[in-house]
C-alpha cells in the first residue's frame, strides 16, 4: 500500500539522498516518521535517533490496521522528522517482530533507548501512548495487544 504523500521538505531531502546513491533505493520508500504524538517528545526522540541512542521503535499493530498501512519490513527506508516536519535522518528497517505487549523484552526496551532504557519505563510510556491510540481508533488496550517491534539503522543524516 502506498505511503502518504511527502511534504515538499521531505521530498527535497529524499531526492537529495537518492541522488547521492549508486543503487535505486526509491522502491524501498516506506513513510515519514514522527515518533510520538506530541511535540516535545517527538523532537526529543528524533534527536535520540540522530545521536544513535534510539535504534528501535514500537508501533501498535492495530494502528497500522486502522490506517490501512502495511507493517514495516526489513529493508524499508523512512525519513525521520521533527514534529514540524523538518527531516533529520533516514532510517533503514533491519528487523520487525510482532509480539504481545506483555512479551516485549528488556533488551528491546533498551534498544529503543527512551527514558532510563528500562523495561519498566518502556511499559509506562507505551501504556500511556497506546491507551491514547486505542481511544482514537476505538480499541481497548490489553496486555496481549500486538506490537510491531521495529529495529533500524540510521543510514543518512541531515548535513
Amino acid at each position: 500500500m502506498p505511503a502518504a504523500p511527502m511534504s515538499d521538505r521531505v521530498r527535497a531531502y529524499w531526492d537529495a539522498f537518492l541522488a547521492g546513491r549508486t543503487d535505486d533505493a526509491s522502491a524501498r520508500w516506506y513513510d515519514t516518521c514522527v515518533f510520538d504524538d506530541n511535540e516535545p517528545s517527538a523532537n526529543a526522540l528524533a534527536d535520540l535517533v540522530v545521536r544513535g541512542i534510539k535504534r528501535a521503535t514500537a508501533g501498535l499493530v492495530w494502528s497500522y490496521e486502522a490506517a490501512g498501512l502495511p507493517i514495516p519490513t526489513a529493508g524499508d527506508l523512512s525519513v525521520v522528522t521533527t514534529w514540524h516536519g523538518e527531516p533529520v535522518c533516514i532510517i533503514e528497517t533491519t528487523r520487525v517482530d510482532i509480539v504481545p505487549f506483555c512479551d516485549v523484552t528488556a533488551e528491546f526496551a533498551a534498544t529503543e533507548g527512551e527514558g532510563d532504557k528500562s523495561l519498566a519505563y518502556w511499559r509506562r510510556a507505551h501504556e500511556a501512548c497506546y491507551a491514547r491510540e486505542c481511544a482514537r481508533i476505538g480499541r481497548t488496550p490489553a496486555a496481549d495487544m500486538p506490537v510491531a517491534c521495529e529495529r533500524f539503522d540510521v543510514i543518512h543524516r541531515a548535513p
